[in-house]
């Protein structure tokens, strides 16, 4: 059974969700502090983190980098703050996702279900299917489905194209923020050459998904990042 901890200081959110995981069949453990959080993160090992930001005791971020020096465990920050530079730093710490206040429990949901497949399948393997292509990461290859030679179905990426997509594909369904993705494509001088981003994007969607206007799989997260949805 998949054991989630969920941090918040508001009481009916605490009750809410521990009604709507335990209906789930999810082991639900709860705290209201930063300092509460980290101590049953210790004692219980949770398999997935629901986190607010706004805590009494501590900034959230605090708690996700207190987390994020022993485990890797998958977290999903639920906070009030709209704010896209307090969700940049909540990524840059180490969050996995993000979900604003006031959220539609189902939504949060479906982010802690698509978590919980990633913990419970491990690492994806070498070779991503999505859309109407296939992405070999060992052998950096792109082939389109249909038929024909494979050399005719090879779609070509630039290294930096290549780069970029398999910095996606390592984390499927999760969001990856900009600072990140400068960070493993161009190195970690080019921290606000957001416009980088945008035009490989977008050449990737040009060259991978169907509709270039209503992509699929290389999804934005606007103000905060990428995600690739498989």
């Amino acid at each position: 059974m998949t054991r989630i901890l969920v941090v918040d200081d508001e009481p009916q959110i605490l009750r809410a969700l521990r009604i709507n995981l335990r209906a789930r069949a999810y082991d639900v453990e709860t705290a209201a502090t930063g300092a509460d959080a980290l101590a049953v993160a210790a004692r219980t090992r949770p398999d997935l983190v629901v986190l607010d930001l706004g805590l009494p005791d501590m900034d959230g971020v605090e708690v996700i980098r207190g987390l994020r020096g022993w485990t890797s465990v998958p977290i999903i920050v639920l906070s009030g703050r709209t704010d896209s530079l307090d969700k940049v730093e909540a990524l840059d710490a180490g969050a996995d996702d993000y979900v604003t206040k006031p959220f539609d429990v189902d939504e949060l949901l479906a982010r802690t279900r698509a978590v919980s497949r990633r913990v419970a399948t491990g690492e994806e393997g070498s070779v991503v299917r999505f859309g109407a292509v296939t992405v070999d990461l060992a052998a950096r290859r792109v082939l389109r489905d249909g038929a024909g030679p494979e050399e005719e179905r090879q779609v070509r990426l630039t290294p930096t194209e290549w780069g970029l997509l398999q910095a996606l594909l390592r984390h499927p369904g999760r969001l990856v923020s900009q600072r990140q993705l400068l960070h493993e494509v161009w190195g970690p001088a080019y921290n606000d050459e957001t416009n980088y981003l945008r035009q490989y994007m977008a050449q990737l969607r040009r060259k991978l998904e169907p509709d270039t206007d209503r992509p699929r799989h290389l999804l934005t997260e606007p103000g905060m990042g990428y995600r690739f949805q498989p």
